[in-house]
């Protein structure tokens, strides 16, 4: 049974984790650097040598996504263009999804990639339409707690 070479860089990075030769947090870094290797051996081995391998010396500095969501903008980590939020075709040009992008820059989950004035305008608007009002969900809750208070007022009425 073969293994993909995802698989293989993964392994070879657990295994330095284990030995206590890598820390878990260096894990990310480790795991492209490692892949990024075995992609380029590969790419020897199929070309049977005769391809120069390049490996890098030292690792690219990690970039502070934070600098790239300012007030009014959010600037692309892989292009350098600005934009007021980072759309799902601009990142499909470059071959990403938002949870990708997310993952190649250590951006958090839950980190917006709009400018920071753009989530707030959109907080704003979102609580002012209250779409959960909406939802089916919702109205059932509503229904029930006032279906609830009737009968508390009718046991209360025939109780007295």
């Amino acid at each position: 049974m073969s293994q993909t070479l995802l698989e293989m860089a993964k392994d070879l990075v657990m295994a330095q984790i284990e030995a206590q030769r890598l820390s878990p947090d260096d894990m990310h870094q480790a795991l492209q650097q490692t892949y990024a290797s075995l992609k380029a051996l590969q790419a020897q081995e199929d070309g049977h040598g005769h391809i120069a391998v390049v490996t890098p010396g030292t690792p690219p500095a990690p970039v502070n996504w934070r600098k790239s969501i300012t007030k009014h903008h959010v600037t692309c980590l892989e292009c350098g263009a600005s934009f007021k939020q980072l759309s799902v075709r601009h990142l499909k040009e470059h071959g990403l999804d938002g949870k990708g992008y997310r993952i190649k820059y250590g951006i958090p989950r839950t980190q917006p990639l709009a400018a920071k004035e753009t989530t707030s305008r959109r907080k704003e608007i979102v609580q002012r339409a209250r779409p959960w009002e909406k939802a089916p969900t919702f109205l059932k809750a509503q229904e029930k707690a006032q279906q609830a208070v009737a009968q508390r007022k009718k046991t209360a009425r025939a109780t007295a």
